[in-house]
């Protein structure tokens, strides 16, 4: 288990900028072993903020790209059919549990309603996983923590938790930073001038304030710090902003001038 839980240590520091207290707050969390809820738009940070965490407290990550095909057996694992015989295999769910991983379940409302209830014996005193298929039950590892996440811009009817999930979690609200702080990070991510640094989130403000007139959802600190890779490896500032700050969020022709019109006015 030792030698298992080494492959998913981060062993590098993951850049991250504290926007408040997040950070004392999430410590908190885990010496209580309390399950956590991160809420917050895409590219925001919260993978990276658990990613940090993971690796300032020097616990395993084990982290699960949640989807709607994701079945059950996904996460806690499934019997495998090979020529002397069937050998099971255990699911990142329970390969967490059992080596005292932080789990991350990063957008579980992708995931059907039916597959996450599997975490609730996880999520409350009993710290258990039941494998019903191979007839054991598997009591989590004292380190084990379980974290999800998700978007509540992208929620619905049809996805979105349910109560009785929701109200297993300590919950944590992540948006985008502030202006002065979101410059740093990007400055800090990529090593581009502070000055280009700012030009970028102004750009990004500019997206944010339509985000629900005709943009479903702003851009992205990620996206910013694209712009900001591609600027630093000679791609022209403006050609740059447009591949990575408006064409991945829109086809529609008239925020896309916009958009197009407020990076000229930044950059041109």
């Amino acid at each position: 288990m030792t030698d298992l839980a080494s492959q998913y240590r981060i062993s590098q520091q993951p850049f991250y900028q504290p926007q408040a207290n997040e950070v004392a707050l999430y410590q908190a969390a885990y010496q209580a072993r309390l399950p956590v809820m991160l809420k917050g738009p895409t590219g925001c940070g919260k993978s990276r903020f658990v990613e940090f965490m993971a690796w300032k407290l020097g616990k395993p990550l084990i982290t699960v790209a949640c989807n709607e095909d994701m079945t059950a057996s996904d996460l806690v694992g499934r019997y495998l059919l090979e020529a002397n015989g069937t050998r099971w295999l255990d699911g990142p769910l329970t390969t967490a549990a059992r080596i005292g991983a932080i789990c991350y379940l990063d957008e579980i409302v992708e995931a059907r309603q039916d597959t996450t209830v599997v975490i609730h014996p996880l999520t409350d005193h009993r710290r258990q996983l039941p494998l019903d298929k191979k007839g054991e039950l598997v009591h989590a590892h004292a380190d084990f923590q379980l974290v999800i996440s998700y978007n509540p811009g992208y929620q619905s009817l049809m996805k979105d938790l349910k109560q009785s999930t929701k109200q297993r979690f300590v919950g944590f609200d992540f948006d985008y930073p502030q202006p002065e702080l979101e410059a740093g990070i990007v400055a800090g991510e990529t090593g581009i001038a502070l000055a280009d640094a700012h030009r970028l989130v102004k750009i990004g403000g500019t997206a944010r304030a339509l985000k629900g007139h005709g943009l479903d959802e702003g851009i992205s600190t990620r996206l910013l710090v694209y712009a900001a890779t591609l600027m630093l490896a000679g791609v022209d500032a403006v050609d740059a902003c447009r591949m990575a700050l408006v064409r991945p969020i829109t086809d529609d022709a008239d925020i896309r001038a916009t958009l197009d019109h407020a990076i000229d006015a930044v950059f041109g």
